[in-house]
């Protein structure tokens, strides 16, 4: 698809792919999906016939976006895609490859608001335990449940960890978020226990020369990946919820569970590594649900 952009826009994509990653500091997943956004902006400046990058408009962005949306794009994607874009806009004004931030003024539809599906505290006792056994693939599989879902970190977090990110005198992660912002992550003692098991029982079985310092592997010795990560979590919580949950689902679940045991807002956001307190009240919306679901079952007057 780039190779059908002028060069003038070729240039202009390769430099705000390295602005996004040396400058921004953005997580590789933030880079890949901003510069495949402004790849798409950049065809459809091609396609109204223009070759140059300064005949961008604002005009020409609210027609991107109102394509987008007639093709159906959800409201959170073209969120994104006006995000890319406004960054993409400003950087190009700095660099003086615009007259003017064209997309200063644009305005992106919000996003809706969903509330996440989440387990209760029981049905997240019987995911775990439900994993019996000390064959390696069980050890192994175990600690992912009891991580992910008793530290709240994202799939991501988890598979980048190393062994020596454990500080296990303390029962703490140290785990590098997005933006390669590191922060510390107490666990519990459920956790520690499947940490000894998988290190004393079940890694070693697994390590080869390729497992390096990885925490978690695959069958083959080499670093868990998302992907597989993903299906233990889903093969794991299909027999409490419909189709199981994403690795997501249980980082929804830590946090809902942490709120509804009385913590602070505050120390979710910190212990999630959310950048803005906001996005972690989408968490007080899932209790307060909670609550006005339990009042209409249980109260006569509800």
């Amino acid at each position: 698809m780039r190779a059908e952009l002028p060069a003038d826009f070729l240039r202009a994509l390769h430099d705000f792919e390295r602005f996004l990653s040396l400058e921004r500091n953005r997580s590789a997943n933030t880079g890949r999906a901003y510069v495949g956004d402004v790849t798409l902006l950049l065809h459809h400046l091609a396609s109204a016939g223009e070759r140059e990058l300064n005949q961008l408009t604002l005009r020409i962005l609210r027609s991107w976006l109102a394509e987008l949306r007639d093709t159906g794009a959800a409201r959170t994607t073209l969120a994104r895609r006006a995000a890319a874009a406004r960054t993409f806009t400003s950087w190009a004004f700095k660099h003086e490859l615009l007259p003017a931030d064209v997309g200063e003024l644009l305005v992106s539809p919000r996003p809706h608001r969903t509330i996440p599906t989440v387990l209760s505290a029981t049905e997240a006792g019987q995911v775990i335990d439900g994993i019996e056994g000390d064959e390696t693939v069980q050890l192994r599989d175990r600690l992912v449940l009891e991580l992910l879902y008793g530290t709240g970190i994202r799939v991501a977090e988890l598979v980048g960890l190393d062994v020596a990110d454990l500080d296990r005198s303390r029962r703490v992660l140290r785990v590098l978020g997005k933006g390669n912002k590191q922060r510390t992550v107490p666990y519990g003692v459920p956790a520690d226990q499947a940490l000894e098991d998988w290190l004393c029982h079940g890694r070693p079985s697994w390590q080869t020369t390729t497992s390096a310092d990885a925490l978690l592997l695959g069958r083959r010795g080499g670093r868990l990946d998302q992907r597989a990560a993903r299906t233990i979590v889903k093969r794991a919580t299909a027999g409490v919820t419909e189709g199981g949950l994403s690795p997501h689902g249980l980082r929804h679940t830590a946090a809902t569970h942490l709120l509804d045991g009385g913590a602070d807002l505050r120390s979710v956001q910190e212990l999630l590594g959310h950048a803005s307190l906001a996005i972690t009240q989408i968490y007080t919306h899932v209790s307060v649900d909670r609550l006005r679901q339990s009042f209409r079952q249980a109260h006569p007057r509800a």
